[in-house]
């Protein structure tokens, strides 16, 4: 039985079968369509995902520098500085958004790292604690903070703790309003922070240290910490445009940070209100970027100090 050649197909439609022919010209065989690659689709994918958040901006640009009759004009972003209101509910803000960090911080890390350290099994019931913020509305909150705060000063005005009443309703630097951010950051928080320590074996680092000598808080603050400088910086992002965008709380309880001032202005000065709110988006692409950088800067964790040292004879 004679032994079947292949065959190889060409681009003018001829085979060859394998069979040596001195006469016929050389042929070239005939390419496969090639595919189109995935690097094309992905540029598509990013165009327009781009010209989504990018044209509306430059849109928003567009509308603040463009009056009509005038032609082009800066007037909306030079005369920003010397708005009424705009540095002091700049800082309140800025401010309101340092100290909800710190809090909400001091009060998630040790939770967390204790929930993860010697009880395994409560760690369900501080999830449901910390998601609880995503369940009841921002208005539900805000109703039950006033009515506490018209109750406070009514039934304690002769104790100690009408003053307390009085000085986190401070106009100047309302602390009512940082706990109620942190109460509103807490799930954001917990999420950050608890993929961060899923990624470490946080037992072993704290026992590896404390058969060191390490005390708890160098356990947290030089060995824990620095391997969760990412987590860090994802909470810390996540709460600061909480705060930058809040305005439900803020409005209803009578103060006036960054949110609330734009929208007071957008009435009478619309171009200067859409001015304020493309700067206000480039201050949180900054602060964006240097908590980015922040959490993506190497750092390795210091060693516990050992309690002891012998030297050999």
């Amino acid at each position: 039985m004679a032994a079947m050649t292949p065959t190889t197909r060409y681009s003018d439609g001829a085979r060859d079968t394998g069979e040596p022919d001195a006469g016929a010209p050389a042929r070239t065989p005939a390419r496969r369509p090639r595919r189109p690659r995935p690097g094309i689709w992905r540029g598509a994918v990013l165009a327009l995902t781009g010209a989504y958040f990018l044209v509306p901006l430059v849109a928003s640009f567009v509308f603040t520098v463009h009056v009509p009759g005038r032609g082009i004009t800066f007037e909306a972003y030079t005369e920003l500085l010397s708005a009424d209101g705009f540095t002091e509910s700049l800082l309140l803000s800025l401010g309101l958004a340092a100290a909800t960090i710190a809090l909400s911080l001091l009060l998630a890390v040790p939770a967390l790292v204790a929930v993860r350290i010697g009880s395994p099994r409560l760690r369900p019931v501080v999830e449901v604690m910390c998601m609880l913020p995503l369940v009841v509305p921002p208005i539900a909150l805000v109703t039950g903070i006033t009515t506490v705060l018209r109750w406070g000063p009514e039934h304690l005005s002769r104790t100690p703790l009408y003053q307390t009443f009085i000085a986190v309703q401070n106009e100047k630097f309302p602390v009512v309003l940082v706990l109620a951010y942190t109460v509103l950051a807490l799930p954001f928080v917990y999420r950050s922070l608890d993929a961060g320590l899923r990624a470490v074996d946080v037992p072993t680092l704290a026992e590896a240290a404390r058969s060191c000598g390490a005390s708890w808080p160098y356990v947290v603050l030089r060995v824990l910490l620095p391997n969760l400088r990412a987590s860090l910086a994802g909470a810390a992002f996540l709460t600061l445009t909480l705060v930058l965008g809040e305005f439900t709380i803020a409005s209803l309880l009578g103060f006036r940070p960054f949110a609330v001032w734009i929208v007071s202005i957008s009435g009478a000065q619309a171009r200067m209100s859409v001015a304020v709110s493309i700067l206000s988006l480039l201050i949180t692409w900054l602060l964006l970027i240097a908590l980015s950088r922040a959490g993506t800067t190497p750092s390795t964790a210091a060693a516990a100090p050992a309690t002891t040292s012998r030297k050999e004879p």
